[in-house]
């Protein structure tokens, strides 16, 4: 028996002038086809990206209006469909991170015993390195995502964006220009690298990455 939960589809880093920075595409499971492939263009998450912009203005007036203060952390921005959908975060210095989640991206092939532990195989990117432990949190988890699931998630992404930073090799204001316009894309490997990593081992209950 196979049972669905939701995976990372894609991760976004938006500037402070609203300009992409980063964008990384994660395939989802495709049950017609029994493979794994993205359920959008990169095309289409950018513009899903893009979408998520008015939301986080609307929220941060709202903030503003009943007099929260400064929080980054909005959580559920919008869902884009019964599948997809965009959770973000925005730092005190204005850039903005922005997770895309599917809601049927991985599946557990397997049962879940009277534990709740999940005995079976998991398919899909978390299942090649954390083995029976990421199948227990999976499983526990099950379909949908609790308040605070995107956490660690934020929490790892702003991490490796704080190292991009102390490279001295890597100017700011390339990125994100002091007039407001445009910006060029990260090009970092390293930092690449760590948004994989944290695309490919978050699995719902994860609290770590």
């Amino acid at each position: 028996m196979a049972t669905a939960i939701p995976s990372i589809a894609c991760l976004g880093v938006i500037g402070r002038n609203n300009n992409p920075l980063h964008i990384s595409i994660f395939p989802s499971y495709d049950p017609s086809t029994k493979s794994f492939t993205p359920v959008r263009t990169p095309l289409q998450f950018s513009l899903l990206l893009s979408s998520t912009l008015d939301v986080f203005d609307l929220r941060a007036r709202n903030n503003a209006a009943s007099g929260v203060g400064l929080s980054g952390d909005y959580g559920l921005l919008h869902a884009v469909d019964e599948r997809l959908a965009c959770y973000g975060y925005e730092t005190n210095t204005g850039t903005k991170f922005v997770v895309v989640v599917d809601m049927r991206g991985r599946r557990i092939t397997g049962s879940l015993g009277t534990s709740g532990a999940a005995s079976g195989s998991m398919d899909g990117q978390a299942g090649s390195g954390q083995g029976g432990s990421a199948r227990s949190r999976a499983a526990q988890a099950g379909v949908g995502l609790r308040e605070g699931e995107m956490k660690p998630v934020f929490k790892a992404m702003q991490t490796a964006y704080i190292k991009l930073l102390q490279n001295p090799f890597y100017d700011p204001d390339e990125h994100a220009p002091p007039t407001g316009r445009g910006g060029k894309r990260i090009t970092s490997r390293k930092f690449a690298e760590d948004m994989r990593r944290i695309g490919e081992s978050w699995t719902p209950g994860v609290t770590n990455l």
